[in-house]
């Protein structure tokens, strides 16, 4: 396949108000598919933002609700559709990442494995029990949500599995942003994969979210990032980029499993 165009939808959440983001994105998305983008990826709980009190009255089964609306986008404007959502799970509410395809397909979900306590997330949200690596037109692509980028080991496990891509949804705090990017870096680095992460911008509720969604390299070199505002950012990646760099640094092959 020929390189990917990814978008990556830095928005304002309104808290609880999903009326109120589904127009952010449609208008994002429709705008991404404007400028060609196979994918657009959305920041974790984009429909409500942290409104976690409320998960149970403003999560949705996988076949209907905000999923199923935006199963419908992605087929009338012919774009995959990344982003987390409260998800209904019998008596239980997960953070769950959804990959829809451009033809409407729902070919995997991620449910997010560490849990934030920052924000409460272990008191109303169950944990998901496994990754998510999906074989794609462009090669293979994992998923993780936010606060798993300081869990190194969930990276690794998809890299040594075969990923290309990253997909990262999040809700960062802006007072963090140098974690943030510090680490985005660094799992693209130390991975040799493509980290694409989008996250939200502007205050919810009594949170300032850091804005600075960046799609980074096999190499670490940053290919775009926002700033600190609301943006739809739009890039080209070469996806034959991360064979040639793990050829040039064997880090696959010199690693001591056996040891650690």
């Amino acid at each position: 396949m020929p390189n990917l165009v990814i978008s990556l939808a830095q928005m304002n959440i309104a808290l609880g108000d999903i009326r109120k983001n589904i127009r952010t994105f449609e208008e994002s998305a429709l705008e991404a598919a404007r400028r060609g983008s196979h994918l657009v990826l959305f920041p974790e709980l984009w429909a409500s933002g942290y409104a976690l009190q409320n998960a149970r009255e403003l999560c949705d089964p996988l076949n209907s609700g905000t999923f199923a609306h935006v199963s419908t986008f992605a087929v009338q404007n012919k774009i995959s559709i990344v982003g987390s959502l409260l998800e209904k799970r019998g008596m239980e509410v997960t953070n769950s990442a959804t990959f829809f395809a451009s033809n409407g397909k729902l070919l995997g979900v991620y449910r997010k494995i560490h849990l934030f306590r920052l924000m409460d997330e272990h008191k109303w949200l169950q944990p998901g029990a496994a990754p998510l690596l999906m074989d794609l037109p462009w090669g293979k692509t994992g998923i993780a949500i936010c606060y798993d980028l300081r869990f190194p080991e969930l990276f690794r496990r998809y890299a040594v599995e075969g990923a290309k891509v990253i997909l990262l949804p999040a809700e960062w705090p802006i007072e963090r942003v140098e974690h943030w990017r510090a680490l985005l870096q660094a799992r693209a680095i130390e991975n040799q994969c493509y980290i694409v992460a989008c996250n939200a911008a502007g205050v919810t509720g009594e949170t300032t979210f850091g804005g600075h969604s960046m799609i980074v390299d096999p190499w670490g070199k940053i290919v775009v990032e926002g700033g600190e505002n609301p943006m739809l950012l739009t890039a080209e990646i070469d996806l034959d980029m991360v064979d040639e760099i793990r050829s040039r640094i064997p880090v696959f092959q010199d690693r001591r499993a056996d040891v650690y």
